[in-house]
């Protein structure tokens, strides 16, 4: 059940707020709060509750795990960070199948367009200073797919509430 389609409207604005949240902790902090992830995580439950139980949602529970599964080695190899293994997968949460493959396709664009930003942002010439405060400057620092993931997300869910 596509629940990022079918929840009522102020529960995608709840989602919504928590995705940018992430975000931007993510952009400033390169961290994600478990709160948030736990929320996003609630909140797919929640919509799962108000939609009505279907049969279904066992896709919604297949697409939390396989990215779950998938998204730890990532994490384990350093290619992405536990929070951001998290926050996609409780996201997972809000989609089916269908729905997840788009939301997957989103995020990858979003993260390919992210990096390029990345690098070119930190390709100028900055102050030492402004490497050493800003933590998206620093040369070979990480980059916040917590964004992305946000990002995203939220396309998916736009597209699929139309």
């Amino acid at each position: 059940m596509n629940l990022a389609a079918l929840s009522p409207q102020w529960l995608a604005i709840v989602l919504t707020v928590l995705l940018l949240a992430a975000a931007v902790e993510d952009a400033v902090r390169l961290r994600i709060a478990n709160i948030v992830v736990l929320l996003v995580l609630a909140g797919a439950v929640l919509a799962a509750f108000l939609t009505g139980p279907q049969l279904s949602l066992w896709q919604n529970g297949a697409v939390f795990i396989v990215l779950l599964l998938l998204g730890t080695p990532m994490f384990a190899a350093g290619k992405l960070g536990g929070g951001d293994v998290k926050l996609l997968a409780a996201l997972g949460l809000w989609f089916d199948l269908k729905g997840a493959l788009w939301m997957i396709v989103a995020v990858a664009l979003a993260g390919g367009v992210l990096a390029l930003l990345v690098l070119a942002v930190r390709s100028f010439n900055w102050s030492d200073d402004a490497r050493k405060r800003i933590i998206l400057l620093r040369p070979g620092g990480g980059i916040p797919y917590g964004v992305a993931i946000a990002a995203g997300g939220l396309i998916a869910m736009g597209f699929q509430r139309i």
